[in-house]
């Protein structure tokens, strides 16, 4: 199957405090990409790409990718806020990188086939990279019917604290309409609610946790997308191009269209250090069940 994972492995995790793509909570010191990369090998995918940064490539390599050499092709691209469209520069006071949109464009010379674009820091489940492969297996690599991993939101908290998530809104046939940003999404005594603004959720709806199938066909429009972010945002210093707000323009354009493939697949993320000791408990206990080997290779 022509088909890559790419991994976006280029951000630093700030309310954890450090590189928590590089830190080890399965029962054998497994970090949580590790399991991404895993479950896409033996779901067909034949190519991983790690998105990084150049400061910490080295140790990248070394704790993370070699690890992989011997059952998957692997590639590296590097983030960097200078990978500009022609007529951009950074601007002086920039230092934030521009975001998950621009981090999937930086791979454009790298990536020649359908793909997987994922967090590293999530953990997603076999189901949902075997789903989403299936999929982006059966397109053309100019396609641009696109998909996405919906997760159900009571599936997606954290009991340390608030969360992002992006709401999905679906037609009745499945295909993404929009994606509605709730930044301060917390259980409390009546349920689920966005803390931001009071709405108020069942926690059976589908967000999207940046578990998106593409193919080639995204990059010149992710272009269109980032030179229209530049323009009117590039001045803002911590402005970021996300991509799902990339997506739904493309969507509101009628320049591609996205399926949301339903997962039921457990959904797990360290948001906060405290949320690492029940990480580290549910991939032992999926171990356990011999859902995962531990070691893993």
């Amino acid at each position: 199957m022509e088909v890559t994972l790419l991994v976006l492995a280029a951000g630093m995790g700030s309310r954890y405090g450090g590189l928590k793509q590089m830190d080890g909570v399965g029962p054998s010191g497994e970090t949580l990409l590790d399991y991404s990369v895993f479950d896409a090998i033996r779901s067909g995918y034949n190519r991983v790409v790690f998105v990084i940064r150049r400061d910490f490539e080295e140790e990248f390599r070394e704790r993370v990718g070699n690890r992989f050499e011997d059952n998957i092709d692997v590639g590296y691209v590097f983030q960097q806020l200078n990978d500009l469209p022609p007529g951009f520069s950074v601007p002086e006071d920039r230092s934030k990188p521009w975001g998950t949109g621009h981090a999937i464009w930086c791979a454009r010379e790298a990536v020649d086939a359908p793909f997987l674009a994922i967090n590293a820091d999530d953990f997603y489940g076999r189901s949902a990279i075997a789903d989403v492969g299936a999929f982006l297996g059966r397109l053309n690599p100019d396609a641009t019917d696109f998909c996405m991993a919906g997760y159900r939101l009571d599936t997606t908290l954290s009991s340390h604290g608030t969360v992002s998530r992006g709401v999905c809104g679906m037609d009745a046939a499945g295909a993404l309409q929009s994606v509605k940003e709730h930044t301060l999404i917390a259980r409390d005594q009546n349920g689920v609610v966005d803390q931001a603004d009071g709405t108020r959720f069942s926690g059976n709806e589908r967000v999207s946790m940046n578990c998106w199938g593409f193919t080639p066909a995204v990059f010149p429009l992710l272009e269109a997308g980032l030179v229209q972010f530049l323009e009117n945002h590039s001045s803002t210093a911590k402005s970021e191009f996300y991509i799902p707000s990339a997506v739904a323009e493309m969507i509101e354009g009628g320049s591609a269209t996205v399926k949301v493939l339903p997962v039921e697949s457990q959904w797990f993320g360290v948001t906060y250090r405290e949320d690492r000791p029940l990480v580290a408990e549910a991939l032992a206990a999926l171990a356990s069940k011999g859902e995962y080997p531990s070691p893993l290779l």
